[in-house]
């Protein structure tokens, strides 16, 4: 994902799910939420882990839901789970509901019309989209979070960092064909579903949501509301819940859904997260099994997991649980691959940090060097975070890392690809549909997630920001020393 921040101006909020309470669905009891703090080692020094072992919301990673959680107001579902560190074992916290809402039976789900929303980030078709693609992605206040005073500034910084940006990024899209697949494997993301949808006996019209390209969300809503869904489930194909990605898509459908008097009343439900469920760690393990075997020694070889980054602060002041469900997330995957007998070292970096402010460590780029530093011969780069191919992998890994492994000492070179249409995937994205279906309720009952756009109801006081925001973005772009300490900071 292309992503950007400013120095100064980043300053993030709290994130909405610190007020969750915890409900056993045993006891009417509650218990504060604990916040996910996995052991699994991230840091790029390698450890070996000492343990014996274009639509969705996830009930739980078993198809039994083991808890009920409720969270004022905001009814997604987080299927996260939390470490018993002494005892190594795992209690998924479940589902987020309405208090009294009722579980329908799998057999009203036949007189329902379902819909399927998958949303993705989406990516320019053409190197002449480039520049406007950027500017969407910038725009977003969940990627560039400007303090409320500074809120104006957000869309004159997005042209100015688009415009400065999209050379080197149109080299990017061009290495790779001119533009990015994204939108064509999501496309055939959804049509597979769609097949593994009805083969389980569940019929359900499956579409796509780019947040910064076509198809938009307002695109795939006006659509839904064409068809006459009359149950919704929403999955974002983001494996671990972000503020910047899974929170900041759903917060736009939202925004859409409010003002419109049949998508308010819809029954939605809202996947945050589904990097634990048994079908994506399993489907990853193939992966990582299969290409292990093209190595000549598949024993000596480093299994190197990339995932892409976000700042610091998001994590550590708004309450962002990326880290936290990533590190879990390769736990997992190797648990599952020690239990086949592979026992490689792994460790786990992050990539496409954008700015001058701090982003989750340890970096990629420099993880590749150390390396190649200590010896390492055989590296196996993961793409943990996307699970379709797109610039991030095509042209930052396979390319960009590559060359840098390869200068650094590393002489095997292998990359696990995106999951894309794995049938493992997709039918276990099928299972997660399904599994959320009871779940679903009026959208107008939750509340928004990430950053709040403020909204100006008085059309001078927006023209006077905007005309204020374009003059300082101005003052950019014809200052030579402003936009070289700029480039060098931003880009």
């Amino acid at each position: 994902m292309e992503a950007g921040t400013i120095s100064r101006f980043v300053q993030p909020t709290k994130a909405t799910s610190s007020s969750v309470a915890n409900f056993s669905s045993n006891s009417s009891m509650c218990c504060p939420r604990t916040r996910l703090m996995p052991t699994c080692h991230s840091a790029h020094v390698v450890r070996e882990t000492y343990y014996d072992e274009r639509e969705i919301a996830v009930l739980s990673s078993e198809p039994i839901i083991k808890k009920i959680c409720v969270l004022g107001g905001l009814f997604l579902h987080r299927p996260v789970h939390k470490r018993d560190i002494v005892s190594r074992a795992f209690c998924p916290v479940g589902l987020y509901t309405h208090p009294g809402s009722t579980i329908e039976s799998s057999s009203q789900t036949a007189e329902e019309k379902i819909g399927v929303l998958l949303f993705n980030l989406g990516g320019p078709d053409t190197l002449h989209d480039v520049q406007p693609f950027l500017f969407n992605l910038f725009a977003d206040p969940d990627i560039i979070r400007l303090p409320r005073l500074f809120r104006f500034l957000q869309r004159p910084l997005a042209q100015l960092i688009s415009v400065l940006r999209a050379p080197k990024s149109k080299e990017g899209y061009a290495a790779i064909g001119g533009g990015s697949p994204l939108r064509k494997i999501t496309d055939e993301q959804a049509s597979a579903l769609k097949m593994a949808l009805e083969t389980k006996e569940v019929p359900a019209n499956v579409y796509v949501a780019m947040r910064y390209w076509h198809p938009f969300t307002e695109e795939a809503a006006h659509q839904i509301k064409r068809d006459g869904i009359t149950k919704l489930v929403v999955l974002p194909l983001y494996p671990q819940y972000s503020i910047s990605t899974t929170g900041s898509s759903v917060r736009a459908l939202q925004n859409i859904f409010k003002d419109d008097s049949y998508l308010s009343r819809l029954p939605v439900a809202i996947i945050e997260s589904w990097y634990q469920r048994q079908g994506y760690i399993k489907s990853m393990a193939n992966l990582i099994e299969e290409e292990l075997h093209n190595f000549t020694k598949p024993e000596e070889v480093m299994v190197f997991f990339s995932a892409h980054g976000v700042p610091v602060s998001y994590v550590e002041d708004a309450g962002d649980p990326y880290r936290d469900q990533m590190e879990e997330c390769i736990f997992l995957i190797m648990k599952e691959l020690k239990a086949r007998g592979i026992n490689n070292d792994y460790t786990l970096a992050y990539q496409s940090r954008v700015g001058p402010v701090q982003w989750l460590k340890p970096y990629t780029d420099e993880v590749l060097v150390e390396l190649g530093q200590k010896g390492v011969k055989s590296l196996l780069a993961v793409p943990v975070s996307f699970v379709s191919e797109h610039i991030e992998t095509l042209e930052e890994i396979d390319m960009e890392y590559k060359e840098l492994a390869l200068e650094s000492g590393i002489e095997d070179w292998g990359r696990v690809p995106a999951l894309n249409c794995t049938s493992s995937f997709i039918s276990d994205l099928a299972d997660a549909v399904i599994e959320a279906l009871p779940s679903t309720m009026a959208m107008s009952t939750l509340t928004s997630t990430g950053t709040e756009e403020g909204v100006d109801n008085d059309p001078m006081q927006y023209f006077i920001k905007m005309l204020f925001g374009s003059l300082l973005a101005f003052v950019f772009l014809v200052s030579p020393k402003i936009v070289s300490a700029f480039k060098k900071n931003i880009l």
